[in-house]
């Protein structure tokens, strides 16, 4: 399965993935407005691939259901709630 990937100009690290290059046809106008001008980072064959944040099996189901998948970033670590933690133990 071929897709286009564009990353995001008002989110850092969120990416929005498509089947056709520059068809954002299936994309809701919400999620456009939210995502910014769409900036193609590149065209991959999602076969036989692995993804580093996401589960391909997901990007695929979704692009076939939906026409899009949308990676957003990872929830940023909370370096004190992890020290707190780990004291609390001590």
């Amino acid at each position: 399965m071929l897709c286009s990937i564009y990353r995001s100009t008002r989110k850092e690290g969120a990416y929005l993935y498509i089947l056709k290059r520059d068809d954002f046809s299936q994309i809701p106008d919400a999620l456009m407005s939210m995502f910014g001008k769409p900036v193609l980072a590149m065209t991959m064959n999602l076969d036989n691939k692995k993804l580093a944040r996401v589960d391909v099996q997901k990007v695929k189901e979704s692009l076939s259901e939906q026409g899009f998948f949308l990676q957003l970033p990872p929830e940023p670590e909370n370096v004190l709630e992890e020290f707190k933690k780990i004291n609390a133990k001590q």
